[in-house]
């Protein structure tokens, strides 16, 4: 009694909502056009007829670019165990739908995920009738997890993972999502800690399968950009991996206060809706810069002597680790949990994170333990010990030790393929 009043109330929020939720999105929209579009898509209401074919329809949802990136292994797997498949996939951001386009075949659709009210969440079930619905890492929908299992769609989380924080935050609200956790068909962790956390949230049954992000391959020709750039340069390369808000200005105090002759300094953003403020924020403090956007090719001469090179393009990031002699790692030295920080491994560049990595911190002791990164406690030690180690003769020893680290993860993808592919099969007895 208490979830279904739990239930009524959080939907009756969500109503109350609606226009501010459309509205955030049309305002987003100035600076990233594709929010506007299929609007009435978020309310569960689509003008596109779903495409018709002989396969099922495998829904996989990824919120944003970090979830595309790692569902991109799992849906290649995915059609190699159910070949006839068809893919639904749907995401909540700009820079997610961007990445998905690379994902989908011609039979497969892309759609808008649904905003979590009862209406739009069974319109969109109804729409597309997927044969199994697959839900990447964290996200928990109480009114979508209700509708599917009145459709009696099978939902799996895949990639799970829950950091002690989020566990900690979703205890107030136990009501409304433990039985949304509990709905799921099968739920396939990151690790053992992520497990646990995840049963002890009302998850059942939960499987450890590992990361998919370990199964990523980062692009050859990205990765061979990268390096020839960095041929090109006299001077080391520190970059700053996916910065995040608030992390901007004490990099550029910090970066002030080195000696000269400094490194190169790149700074590539996560959101791409920042590019214009830290491009100006760069010039305020000083600092000659150049925008990756602004050449093709080789970069120019001028760009060889100046300060700073933001990366303003948006896919690229194996290039930059690739251009890196090593690399800061975004959202870890604000409070924010960090970013991800197997694709910097993947592509060999060492890592230096601060003290926050709650979202990615089974990876982050892995990484430490490994050799293939180092934490400091804030960006300014960080960035003089970044320097040190981009002059440090034994850095290919850090290079060896983060591709190590990266490969001795691998296989996640797999065996959560093979689960889903049981789980339609009838063959999973769980």
């Amino acid at each position: 009694m208490l979830a279904l009043l739990a239930r009524w109330l959080y939907s009756l929020a969500l109503w109350l909502l609606t226009p501010a939720y459309l509205a955030r999105l049309w305002w987003r929209g100035r600076a990233e056009p594709a929010y506007r579009k299929r609007l009435r898509e978020r309310l569960g209401r689509y003008a596109l007829p779903p495409r018709r074919g002989q396969g099922g329809v495998v829904w996989v949802h990824a919120v944003s670019l970090g979830e595309t990136r790692a569902a991109a292994p799992l849906v290649r797997a995915l059609r190699t165990e159910l070949p006839q498949m068809r893919l639904l996939l749907t995401c909540s951001t700009a820079t997610g739908v961007a990445a998905g386009h690379d994902l989908l075949q011609p039979e497969d659709d892309q759609a808008w995920f649904p905003y979590d009210t009862p209406g739009a969440v069974r319109r969109f079930l109804k729409r597309y009738r997927p044969a199994v619905g697959v839900i990447m890492e964290t996200e928990i929908w109480p009114n979508l997890m209700h509708a599917a299992r009145h459709a009696q769609v099978p939902m799996v989380l895949a990639n799970a993972r829950l950091s002690a924080r989020s566990q900690r935050k979703g205890r107030r609200f136990e009501w409304l999502l433990r039985p949304a956790l509990a709905s799921f068909s099968r739920v396939l962790a990151q690790t053992p800690r992520d497990a646990q956390r995840l049963r002890e949230s009302g998850a059942k049954p939960v499987e450890v399968c590992g990361n998919t992000k370990f199964d990523i391959t980062p692009p050859a020709p990205l990765l061979a950009r990268g390096r020839q750039w960095r041929a090109g340069l006299p001077r080391p390369v520190v970059l700053m991996a996916v910065s995040r808000e608030g992390e901007d200005q004490p990099l550029l105090d910090a970066w002030r206060a080195l000696p000269e002759p400094r490194p190169l300094l790149a700074i590539a953003p996560r959101h791409p809706q920042r590019f214009d403020e830290i491009a100006a924020l760069i010039e305020r403090n000083g600092f000659s810069l150049q925008r990756r956007s602004a050449w093709d090719g080789m970069p120019p001469a001028a760009a060889t002597h100046a300060d700073v090179w933001l990366g303003d393009t948006m896919g690229e990031m194996p290039l930059y680790y690739a251009l890196a002699d090593v690399a800061l790692l975004g959202g870890s030295f604000a409070p924010l949990g960090g970013q991800n920080l197997i694709e910097a491994a993947a592509c060999g560049c060492p890592l230096v994170l601060g003290p926050h990595t709650f979202n990615f911190e089974d990876a982050a002791l892995l990484a430490i333990e490994a050799g293939a990164a180092v934490r400091m406690k804030d960006l300014h030690h960080a960035v003089r010990r970044a320097v040190a180690l981009a002059h440090d003769p034994r850095r290919n020893d850090w290079v060896d030790a983060a591709l190590a680290f990266a490969g001795s993860h691998r296989g996640a993808t797999e065996r959560m393929a093979q689960r889903i592919s049981m789980l339609l099969t009838g063959l999973d007895s769980a």
